[in-house]
C-alpha cells in the first residue's frame, strides 16, 4: 500500500485506500476495517493526504513531513482523546507547528492517522520535488 493512495473522508473516521474512482464518488478500502466500499462525492468530501498542508510558525509543511518527526521522536504516542498530552506531544515531537491556528482536534486527527499508518506499516513520502521544479521552470 502506498502512501499517496491514502485518503480522509469527511464524516467518516480513519483513513483510506482508494481503489478507484467513479463520476460520483469513490471505492475506498478502510485502513481500520479493511472493507471496500462505495463513497459518494455527493454526502463526503475527499483529501488525499499527500495534499494536506500543516501551519507552522515559518511556512507551511506537507503531512508527511509531520509523520516524519513523529516516526523521529523518542516521544511515546499520546492518548488522542487528551488535549493537553497531545499538544505537549507536539511541541516536543514538532516544535514549528504554529499552536494558534492547528487546532487540537487537527493534533488529536494527526495522532489518530499515525497511529493507523503505522499499524498498516505505510511510510509518508514527500512530494516529489522534481514535480514541483519542472513546474517552476515551465
Amino acid at each position: 500500500m502506498e502512501y499517496t493512495k491514502l485518503i480522509s473522508v469527511s464524516g467518516l473516521p480513519g483513513l483510506f485506500e482508494l481503489v478507484g474512482s467513479k463520476t460520483d464518488g469513490a471505492i475506498a478500502k478502510s485502513l481500520l476495517d479493511q472493507q471496500t466500499r462505495f463513497i459518494s462525492s455527493r454526502q463526503h468530501q475527499f483529501s488525499h493526504l499527500e495534499s494536506i498542508e500543516v501551519y507552522t510558525t515559518h511556512e507551511n509543511v506537507n503531512l508527511a513531513e509531520v509523520f516524519m518527526a513523529m516516526k523521529k521522536s523518542a516521544e511515546a504516542l499520546p492518548n488522542d482523546k487528551d488535549d493537553k498530552a497531545v499538544k505537549q506531544y507536539f511541541e516536543k515531537a514538532y516544535p514549528a507547528i504554529d499552536f494558534g491556528r492547528v487546532y487540537a482536534s487537527d493534533l488529536k486527527k494527526m495522532v489518530k492517522w499515525f497511529k493507523i499508518i503505522s499499524d498498516n506499516n505505510i511510510e509518508p513520502v514527500l512530494p516529489a520535488a522534481d514535480e514541483e521544479e519542472a513546474e517552476a521552470e515551465a
